[in-house]
């Protein structure tokens, strides 16, 4: 196989998401319960979420979707009409949350210059929103590097669809065959796989090596590992 383009998962492959979403999600569920403790255990049920150690369970529907995919369980347990309202506060309360506790995976610029030096488009692939993947991106020190960036918003629809893969190939000229999606999660392996393209696992998130290597073309420990997968 060769490789001619690089497209990247955000959340558990660029960013922590323990360390960014763990504590993002409780500063809103907090916010939004305003002392009402059966809201904040609704809260914390229907996400999947570890109080005592301020982080998700893999199981969790925040960690592979955007707001709209949790929004109506969110407003049922704040007793609240999940309305275009209540979704757009969410979106930006979330969003702010996380550019406030934002953590890199490793050190980004570095591994991002020294991809850059392989002269490879690079993309990005995220079922959050293309705007809020953008200030993260920039907050991170790499947006420059990103020639696309995809969201759940961009009309593409969302991962495990292939539709982000395949407007890459499109935006680059270059066949599937010859992207490589990088990620964490089953979700990218799928799309990758759907859309023709060779999947790299990345065992930076969530999920253990063995089980995310099972789904994928190739695996690394870390992005600081696919320079060296590229040379190779």
């Amino acid at each position: 196989m060769t490789i001619r383009a690089l497209l990247f998962d955000k959340d558990g492959t660029l960013v922590d998401v323990d360390r960014t979403w763990g504590p993002a999600a409780w500063d809103v569920m907090t916010d939004l319960a305003a002392g009402n403790r059966a809201h904040l255990d609704a809260l914390i049920s229907c996400s999947h979420y570890m109080e005592d150690e301020r982080r998700f369970r893999a199981s969790s529907p925040l960690l592979a979707g955007a707001p709209d995919d949790y929004a109506d369980d969110w407003a049922a347990a704040l007793g609240q009409p999940p309305d275009a309202g209540f979704r757009r506060d969410l979106s930006q309360r979330l969003g702010d949350a996380g550019l406030r506790h934002l953590t890199p995976l490793g050190a980004l610029p570095k591994i991002f210059a020294d991809l850059e030096s392989h002269g490879l488009p690079i993309g990005l692939a995220t079922n959050h929103g293309a705007g809020g993947a953008r200030l993260q991106l920039r907050q991170l020190g790499i947006e420059s590097y990103f020639n696309f960036v995809a969201g759940s918003d961009s009309g593409f629809g969302r991962k495990p669809a292939p539709g982000m893969v395949l407007a890459f190939a499109a935006a680059t000229g270059l066949s599937p065959a010859n992207i490589a999606l990088i990620g964490d999660s089953f979700h990218d392996m799928h799309a990758a796989h759907a859309a023709g393209a060779v999947a790299v696992g990345v065992a930076s998130g969530l999920i253990p090596y063995d089980d995310l290597a099972a789904e994928a073309d190739l695996m690394i420990e870390s992005l600081g590992d696919l320079a060296g997968l590229l040379q190779a």
